[in-house]
């Protein structure tokens, strides 16, 4: 089985978990971001002149982020691998009154034309369950000229310190060298991982500029409650990255 359908297959058994969430982050008037909930304020995934902008959620699972961009005044076009991540965005459109395309589609081959959109997203979707050297030339491929890549993935850092089971510790238990294709004993999915480098590579030679990449700690006080992490590592070491690059002309 490949990892497009073995990815697939995975997060049809997650969505009935994702769908409880869904209409708490529909209905939030600011986005908040990743494992910790980063308001969009400290952690500005979404530009803010997105008003006629068409934007590509990569990995939209319950498409909170493409219903956030709408109501920014974009154009958003919801994509995912599961089809019942995608039941459930469709039934929160309803709910919400918000419509915009949702497309049953795996992001390494997005059936969708080129140079069509202003901004490519991704939070925890394509960023982490696509391969990136199949992925990042697709959306440069659907990016205008001058057209932005945000996305979020996990720090490099934490895929580095984190055992196949349980909570990341303060030494490297891989190495970096050739870090991309990982597996977990205690999850059947399939993530992909890069070291820094790799990914300013990866970027400058499909036509994008690196912009910006922001670390992101715990807040003083933050609790955390996740399997693979603890707030007291998060404020020490960055748990995700997000990465700003735009397409050249």
């Amino acid at each position: 089985m490949s990892h497009v359908e073995s990815n697939r297959a995975y997060w049809d058994t997650l969505a009935e978990g994702y769908a409880r969430h869904a209409e708490r982050l529909w209905a939030q008037t600011e986005p908040t971001w990743g494992i910790l909930g980063m308001p969009q304020s400290q952690v500005p995934m979404l530009p803010g002149d997105l008003d006629g902008a068409d934007v590509l959620e990569l990995g939209c699972g319950t498409a909170y982020v493409s219903a956030w961009a709408a109501r920014a005044g974009a154009r958003p076009v919801g994509l995912d691998n599961s089809a019942k991540q995608l039941a459930t965005a469709q039934r929160m459109q309803h709910q919400f009154g918000l419509a915009f395309p949702l497309v049953h589609a795996d992001a390494e081959r997005p059936p969708l034309a080129d140079g069509r959109f202003d901004l490519v997203i991704s939070e925890y979707g394509a960023s982490i369950w696509c391969d990136p050297y199949r992925w990042v030339p697709e959306a440069a491929r659907l990016l205008r000229s001058g057209g932005r890549l945000v996305f979020l993935r996990n720090s490099t850092l934490l895929m580095l310190c984190s055992p196949d089971v349980g909570q990341a510790t303060d030494r490297l238990l891989r190495p970096l060298a050739g870090l991309h294709r990982m597996t977990w004993e205690s999850e059947p999915g399939v993530e992909f991982h890069l070291g820094h480098g790799e990914w300013i590579r990866l970027l400058r030679t499909t036509g994008f500029e690196v912009e910006d990449m922001i670390e992101v700690y715990a807040p003083e006080g933050a609790v955390i409650d996740d399997d693979h992490i603890n707030a007291d590592w998060a404020r020490q070491w960055p748990v995700e990255e997000v990465w700003f690059a735009r397409r050249r002309p």
